[in-house]
């Protein structure tokens, strides 16, 4: 899963199919790269379960499961509110020592 989010191509890749599902063709348009090098970025998003491809007769057709992307969200929240913790506690901190130092007429102590 990581994998598969930490290329910006295929980045790219879920936003346009998270939107609209597209064939291959339609696909490999947006892009400037090769046709082989979409397939290649395709096959991880599929083998991760963040696309899925029906085959609608000669066409084969994308589209996106971003829900499959949750799991990376609940990782994120846990890192975003530990680091909102630490940020908070030193603001504090900083508002604290700024009174202290105003209370002092400007001085430090050292």
């Amino acid at each position: 899963m990581y994998q598969a989010i930490a290329d910006p191509t295929r980045r790219e890749i879920i936003d346009l199919l998270a939107r609209n599902r597209m064939n291959m063709n339609a696909i490999s348009e947006k892009f400037d790269i090769s046709r082989p090098a979409i397939s290649k970025h395709m096959r991880i998003l599929i083998e991760c379960g963040l696309v899925n491809v029906t085959q609608e007769g000669r066409e084969r057709y994308c589209q996106a499961f971003p829900k499959k992307l949750k799991k990376v969200s609940d990782w994120l929240k846990y890192y975003e509110r530990f680091w909102n913790q630490k940020l908070d506690a030193l603001g504090d901190f900083l508002v604290t020592e700024t009174k202290k130092k105003k209370a002092n007429g400007g001085k430090s102590k050292q």
